[in-house]
């Protein structure tokens, strides 16, 4: 009301300088200023019209500013009137300085001294320069820049051009310091007002902002250039003195950072605004325009407009930013019907021409559309833009762009890093293939196909350099390398891109999900073959690379990709360059492959000089592996190369490889002259060779090469032998152990334990591998336990430096364990008795726990093998000790659950030494702690599956092929005794199956996708598959049920208490929770239960289910999910018709009490619906039909519409049954019949029901005894019924499963296959409506969502927090027009509503009893913050009389919204420009006594009963209707209108 108080003292007196005098005097608080700012703006217009004032008011003026508004700008003393807080607070100061630096603006006009305004902005600007460079608003920065601000528009631009050029400069720099309060002001405030100070200010900021380099901060850019954008970007060509921002490239460099901008929405408003701004003022000129080429690439101009192409431009640029506008939503169901728009884009800015299609826009606003969806927050909005930009080049062939191949090595491949994107989608089959994954791997082998071969190099360089530039989680590196081994074979990459490759290879490691580490290791290897230039690259650089390959995980001899690999070299061998580097000999690099080998194996051989003596470090056993790798890789392809040829080129090829190591092999034990580091680096590369040939490496139990191997290495078997017994035993007297002796022990007890390896790989070559002499004298008197003692540094001999105390740990513990790796081969081998620890097994088995206790836990598994064999011997004697080496085991197995490449050998050695058949009858027999340890650990076991996927199936496939014994072996009964001690775990394995995250899943599909690609992955031949996922756990349990024979007693006793045990497992889950969701644990555990039985039921007989019969029929009784029902459905079914003697019991559930009836009876009524299935064994068809008739005919009549259906489902079936076997005294009943079948041919929901319920699955082709087999069980019902993918087991799931042989004699696969294609869906959501897909399919021309955005009337550079600003400047709307009062209105959730509808249709101010409402939780849930961009103003009701004759005196039309008797109706009626709707209270409606001041009264007419409309509601009507007439209505005259009144559609 300050305006008001400045009205009253201009109408006191008309001197300014008491007026002044008044005003200054006091306390600065913002009433005061504001009202001195009203005054002076009064003055100043009076004065441009030529009014009083006189010559007084220039000098009152001047001394205002100087001797008030200054000092008030500078000074402490601002606080709000009665404010006891010397502090005035941000809001309250803020306030006063607008309202002093607006009254200085009016003071320095009225000086009428040019002089004045550059004073003060001098002033000014020394102040803000001493504040710092990025000042807060703390010190007098902020009164600096409301002066600076406030005058700026006064300064001359001839006169005080270099004052303004400082001024703009000093902004721009502290606009774009940072993020503060002050860079907001500077921004949106002082540069604004600059821009209309003139061109000298503008070219200034211009010239800041244009000299800017490198990437920069663009929200700041964006606040400036917003705030400018009038005079950057004029509508008219009068305005071209400044500068045009539409000709500058980095402009909309800037502009389109700002549209991908992911962190700021306010950001990508203002770039949207700019380039809306920028289009429309090009329309409106029509001039041609380009912009410069800047620092783009050959190609279009980043910007351009054209008169002869104005509406293709605008249709471009109008979807364009209807693209980007949608996008601000995060909804995908807005978003996805754009997209095809989006394609439009494309098609627009491409023109085809003779010598093919070329770009007429540029690319980037494209990519800047992908960027800003690749950067959502929504993550299926993410895979929706990673999509469809991947398909782009599947419709379109695109021209080539720099562009384009920089967004795909940047934000593509930053967003392909994300792992959910690579989920499957909705109803795609598990191991189907990531969506994404597959469409990648289309996309790079189009996109490579259409580059131009000269910049095809440099693309796959830096995509494989992206690679390398982050640790990648296991699912993106793994489809990304797929995608770059599928680029056609072409030579684009030198040595650099191969050491690229390698680097990648080094990201793969850090995962821990070995099987997809593999598989990318092997889709890399693909990669360098297809894409790697042969010329380029040396030998040497190839075997470099195929060293970072783990060849237990991918590179393995045998597989496919071996092969490969090896026709890759012989193919290139004549082709490869040589290396520069030379060998440590002196020679250059050989050409050829077998010449380059030869050369490996005499250089490793050959000791470096420094090698000397005895006392010599561990040879290195990375160098080892790559000679022995090579070696295998020339021999293989010598192999493949001779492979019509004489095969005796292989054995020479290997032999003239070899020599040198089988020359120094000879005579390692004889000479006395040979270098003792020859012979251990000879013995070293010998160990690599057998590991890389043995049959458990190269898959093959009759690998040739590992014939000639072992052929090439017998006869130096007893020179070995030698060498190793004589370093193991040397130095045994000497009190002073060195260092290097101590190593001859370490890598001497290695080469034995790979020789007892190797021998155990071919039983057959025992005698002839080690002599029986002194070699087996030796490992049968093996200590156990010894340990080497550390040298002490006086002992070290040759060797300069102490071996850290890290170092020597690692050492003992490979010495340790290869003692027991010997022990190990000894007990498990015919010699065992002979030796001491099997003649002492309770003290070898306290060894073996003393060692589990030094050795680390990854080097356990030979102490593990050990155990096996010595605690079923002491299991009943000693079984404390053996339980102690239970818990030992336990403990390290566990502890390796992380570390993926050894845990699950030790787990097996685990599982096959605890789970010992032996044991487990053992432990049975005594029933001691033992018994309970062992089924401790079971269920330590299963818990550790739920978050280990594969843990259960090593323990149930181990189990259940031990239980497996063939029907004439004598221990059969043994072994199903030990199946039904342990029936624990073959229940749990029924029911298995975790409910996994969603990361969690999707790492199961991939696996199961790269599973499935077979012998066409290389890691899935040298990873041992151990069939990890979770359904093989019930597929083994599954398989070993089938197995058994129920003419067996014993078998038949086994399934008779697992299905009493599944029973009352089902009866607990159902108790623990009375009502689960669909798809929850609870589901998916009953689920499996029932289908579990339905397997188990052919081998009940009637004495069996008479003791089990009423528990299935309770469970009937229980509200079930509905795969849970149809299981109990079938298995009634198949009950009664099996066995009609249950025929009673079942027709005793219909007469069950009202409550079990309410949620059940529909199951019986399923059951009853397939009554001639369950007559097919009865004799007298006739009773048993009229008892069911009977009860359908009851349950037609049920209250419950489901029963009903149900029940006239099954009348109808039973009728038909009845009609074709001529039942007795059905004609009576026919008329009730039908009338009861007629009301089920209803109209509406009941009609399309009735014929959903026919057409169900279950009722219309599923046939209960025809599809019972494993598909339609553990496949086609579940994914039928709705239950998730996770629990579809295919039928080839279980022929896959080879560790149980199936049962020939059960039913597998499906005889009829109309079931197997039904659609999945319940038969309540098959007439769902339209197809999900279809929004996929629309149109570009269709209809879309849109968010309204009013351009034209939105100030960009008003765009900040609203507490900068004062209310009447930041929401200053348009003089005149609508004002609504609701200071009646009670509630605030209407006055929320009204709120927003205000401000949505622009009305000029809402009037409110009291503006902190807008503080209330329910105002501000329906204004949702339209409050902060509407003026807002307090009028009390008591107060509204004189606010309506005040408002009348300026000349509005005061309009009730009331029913009286001379009221208008709305419809009638033609709103005056300047309108003031007044509205009346919820209850009470408008006063009587304000409607005498009423203008006119206005009611909306209406047709209903109820008496009147919600108060926001008639409000809002009668606002919309005020702002239709004002956008479309004709122009005529106020008051009532013509009786056809004009309305606009």
């Amino acid at each position: 009301m300050e305006w008001v108080l400045a009205e009253a003292l201009l109408e006191q007196s008309q001197d300014p300088r008491v007026l002044f005098v008044t005003l200054c005097r006091g306390e600065a608080s913002a009433e005061r200023v504001e009202t001195l700012r009203f005054l002076l703006q009064r003055l100043e217009d009076e004065a441009a019209r030529g009014g009083g004032g006189g010559d007084a008011l220039p000098e009152a003026a001047r001394e205002v500013a100087a001797g008030y508004l200054m000092p008030l700008l500078r000074g402490p003393r601002l606080r709000p009137a009665g404010a006891p807080d010397p502090d005035p607070g941000p809001p309250a100061r803020r306030r006063v300085l607008r309202a002093a630096g607006a009254a200085l603006r009016s003071c320095a006009r009225l000086a009428g001294d040019p002089s004045l305004a550059a004073a003060l902005a001098e002033e000014a600007l020394d102040d803000l320069l001493a504040a710092g460079p990025a000042p807060g608003l703390e010190g007098g920065a902020e009164a600096a820049l409301e002066v600076l601000a406030a005058v700026g528009p006064c300064l001359r631009p001839r006169e005080d051009g270099p004052l303004l050029e400082r001024v703009a400069q000093t902004a721009l720099a502290l606009a774009l310091a940072g993020d503060g309060e002050a860079a907001a002001l500077a921004a949106g405030r002082l540069l604004p007002a600059l821009g209309q100070g003139g061109a000298a200010a503008l070219r200034a900021v211009w010239g800041g902002l244009v000299a800017l380099s490198g990437p920069g901060r663009v929200g700041p850019r964006l606040q400036v250039l917003s705030a400018l954008a009038e005079r950057l970007l004029p509508g008219h060509p009068a305005h071209d003195a400044g500068p045009d921002a539409r000709r500058c490239a980095r402009f909309w460099r800037t502009v389109q950072a700002g549209l991908a901008h992911h962190e700021d929405a306010l950001t990508r408003k203002r770039a949207r605004y700019l380039l809306r701004r920028a289009v429309e003022v090009s329309a409106e000129r029509g001039d041609d325009c380009t912009c410069d080429p800047g620092d783009a690439n050959a190609g279009p101009s980043l910007f351009w407009w054209s008169g002869k192409k104005k509406d293709e431009l605008l249709k471009f640029w109008e979807n364009y930013i209807l693209i980007l506008e949608s996008l601000e939503g995060n909804q995908v169901h807005v978003i996805r019907p754009v997209l095809p728009k989006l394609n439009d884009l494309f098609e627009g800015a491409m023109s085809q021409e003779d010598h093919g299609a070329c770009w007429l826009l540029h690319p980037s606003w494209h990519m800047c559309v992908y960027k800003r969806m690749f950067e959502s927050e929504n993550k299926v909005l993410s895979k929706e833009g990673v999509l469809h930009f991947l398909e782009l080049f599947e419709a379109k062939r695109l021209p080539f762009a720099p562009e384009v191949s920089e967004f795909i090595i940047g934000p593509l491949m930053d967003a392909l890093s994300e792992s959910s994107l690579y989920s499957r989608s909705p109803g795609q089959l598990i191991g189907s293939g990531s969506p994404l994954g597959l469409k990648l791997q289309k996309f790079l082998v189009t996109y490579t196909s259409l580059l131009p071969e000269e910049t095809k190099s440099g693309f796959l360089l830096k995509f494989i350099q992206r690679m390398t530039s982050r640790h990648w989680c296991a699912v993106p590196i793994l489809f990304l390398s797929r995608a770059l081994a599928s680029v056609p074979k072409c030579s684009a990459l030198a040595r650099e891109g191969l050491l690229a490759l390698r680097d990648v290879l080094q990201c793969t490691m850090a995962t821990h999900q070995i099987l997809l580490r593999g598989a990318a290791q092997c889709c890399l290897l693909q990669a360098a073959m297809h894409l790697v230039d042969a010329e380029k690259v040396s030998l040497s650089d190839v075997s470099a690379f195929l060293m970072s390959l783990r060849q237990e995980e991918s590179l393995g001899r045998g597989t496919s990709l071996w092969t490969e690999l090896c026709d890759w070299l012989r193919v290139n061998e004549a082709c490869f360059g040589r290396s520069a580097a030379r060998s440590p000999g002196g020679l250059q690099e050989p050409a050829s492959l077998n010449a380059y080998v030869k050369t490996l194996v005499q250089e490793y051989v050959k000791p470096p000089a420094w090698e000397t003596g005895g006392d010599c470090g561990v040879p290195d056993r990375g160098e080892a592996q790559l000679v022995a790798l090579m070696v295998l890789l020339a021999v293989d392809v010598e192999g493949r190369r001779s492979r019509h040829s004489e095969k005796q080129r292989t054995q020479n090829v290997l032999r003239m490889f070899l020599e040198p190591l089988l020359d120094a092999l000879a005579r390692a034990g004889t000479s006395a002259y040979l270098p003792v580091p020859r012979s251990e680096r000879s013995l070293q590369l010998l160990l690599q060779l057998l590991r890389a040939c043995s049959p458990e490496a190269s898959g093959a139990q009759d690998d040739e090469v590992f014939t000639l191997l072992r052929n090439l290495v017998l006869p130096a078997t007893d020179s070995i032998a030698e060498f190793v017994l004589r370093r193991l035993t040397v130095g045994e007297l000497s009190s002073e152990p060195t260092l290097g002796r101590q190593i001859q022990k370490v890598v001497s007890m290695a080469a034995l334990a790979a020789v007892c390896e190797a021998t155990a790989w071919q039983p057959e070559c025992t005698q002839d591998a080690l002599d029986a002499g002194a070699t087996d004298s030796f490992l049968a008197s093996l200590p156990r336990g010894q340990t080497l003692q550390k040298p002490r540094p006086g002992a070290l001999s040759s060797v300069s430096e102490e071996p850290s105390s890290q170092g020597w740990g690692k050492v003992v513990a490979q010495y340790v364990h290869d003692q027991w790796a010997c022990l190990a081969f000894l007990l498990e081998k015919h010699r065992a008795p002979a030796s001491d620890a099997a003649r002492n097994p309770g003290s070898t088995l306290r060894s073996a726990l003393d060692a589990l206790g030094v050795l680390p836990a990854q080097q356990a598994s030979p102490v593990l093998r050990c155990m096996k064999t010595l605690v079923p011997q002491l299991l009943a004697p000693a079984e404390p000790l053996c339980i102690e080496a239970f818990d030992a085991a336990w403990k390290i197995v566990s502890s390796l659950s992380n570390t993926q490449l050894i845990f699950w050998s030790n787990l097996k050695a685990f599982v096959q030494f605890v789970f010992d058949a032996k044991v487990l009858t053992i432990a049975a027999k005594i029933k001691g702690q033992a018994f309970l340890k062992i089924k401790e650990i079971m269920y330590q076991m299963i818990e550790m599956s739920a978050v280990k996927t594969g843990v259960f199936n090593t323990l149930i496939s181990y189990c259940c092929q031990s239980w497996m014994v063939p029907a004439s072996s004598a221990s059969r009964v043994g072994s199903l005794a030990n199946a039904k001690n342990y029936s624990e775990l073959v229940l749990e394995a029924c029911i298995f199956g975790t409910v996994f995250r969603r990361d969690q899943r999707l790492i199961q599909d991939v696996q199961t996708f790269v599973e499935n690609l077979g012998h066409d992955c290389a890691a899935n031949v040298v990873i041992e598959n151990t069939k990890r996922e979770d359904h093989y756990v019930r597929i083994c349990a599954v398989k070993f049920l089938c197995l058994l024979d129920d003419s067996d007693p014993s078998h038949k006793l086994f399934m008779e208490d697992l299905a009493i045990k599944l029973l009352d497992k089902d009866e607990s889950v159902a108790k623990s929770r009375t009502r689960y969701y669909v798809n929850s644990q609870q589901h998916r555990v009953k689920n499996r239960i029932w289908q579990i039985l339905l397997v188990l039921f052919p081998r009940f007989d009637q004495n069996f289910l008479n003791r089990i019969i009423d528990k299935i029929f309770q469970a009937g009784f229980i509200n079930n999910q509905a795969s849970v029902k149809y299981y109990i459905e079938w298995i009634i079914i198949l009950i009664l018709h099996k066995f009609p003697q249950f025929l009673p019991k079942f027709w005793d559930c219909f007469s069950d009490g009202e409550e079990n009836l309410k949620t059940s009876i529909c199951t019986f009524l399923s059951v009853l619906s397939h009554l001639d299935i369950i007559t097919q064994n009865v004799p007298e068809k006739g009773p048993v039909l009229a008892r069911a008739l009977g009860l359908a005919l009851r349950c037609c009549v049920h209250h419950h519409f489901g029963v009903r259906l149900h029940a006239r489902l099954a009348l109808k079936r039973t009728w038909s049954l009845c009609r074709a076997a001529r039942a007795e005294g059905i004609d009576a009943l026919m008329p009730v019949v039908e009338s009861s079948l007629s009301h089920a041919d209803g109209a509406g929901n009941a009609k399309r029901n009735w014929r959903r319920i026919q057409d169900h699955f279950f009722f219309a082709v599923f046939h209960p005894l025809e599809d019972y087999c494993l598909g339609t069980i553990f496949y086609i019902l579940p994914r039928l019924s709705g239950l998730v993918e996770d629990e579809w087991i295919a039928t080839d799931k279980f022929a896959r499963f080879t560790d149980i042989p199936s049962d020939t004699a059960f039913q597998w696969y499906l005889s009829r296959s109309q079931l197997r294609e039904l659609d999945p869906g319940a038969w309540a959501q098959q007439d769902a409506g339209s197809n999900p897909g279809e929004a996929d399919k629309q149109s570009a021309c269709s209809d879309v969502q849109r968010k309204v955005i009013p351009w034209k009337d939105t100030v960009p550079a008003l765009d900040l927090e609203p507490a900068l600003w004062g209310r009447d400047t930041a929401l200053a709307r348009p003089d005149g027009g609508l004002i609504v009062v609701a200071s009646l209105i009670d509630k605030a959730a209407n006055l929320g509503g009204l709120c927003r509808t205000c401000e949505v249709f622009g009305a000029s101010a809402l009037v409110l009893a009291n503006p902190q409402c807008v503080n209330d939780r329910q105002f501000q849930y329906l204004s949702v913050s339209a409050e902060q961009w509407l003026p807002l103003v307090e009028v009390k009701p008591a107060q509204l009389a004189d606010y309506l004759q005040q408002r009348k005196a300026e000349g509005y039309t005061i309009i009730g919204v009331e029913q009286t008797a001379r009221s208008v109706a709305l419809t009638q009626y033609r709103f005056p420009e300047k309108s003031l709707l007044l509205l009346g209270n919820e209850r009470e409606g408008i006063p009587a006594a304000l409607i005498p001041q009423l203008d006119v009264c206005v009611e909306i007419p209406q047709r209903g009963v109820t008496r009147s409309l919600n108060v926001h509601v008639s409000g809002a009507l009668l606002v919309w209707e005020y702002t239709r007439q004002r956008l479309c209505g004709p122009p005529g005259r106020e008051g009532p209108a013509p009786q056809t009144g004009h309305w606009c559609h």
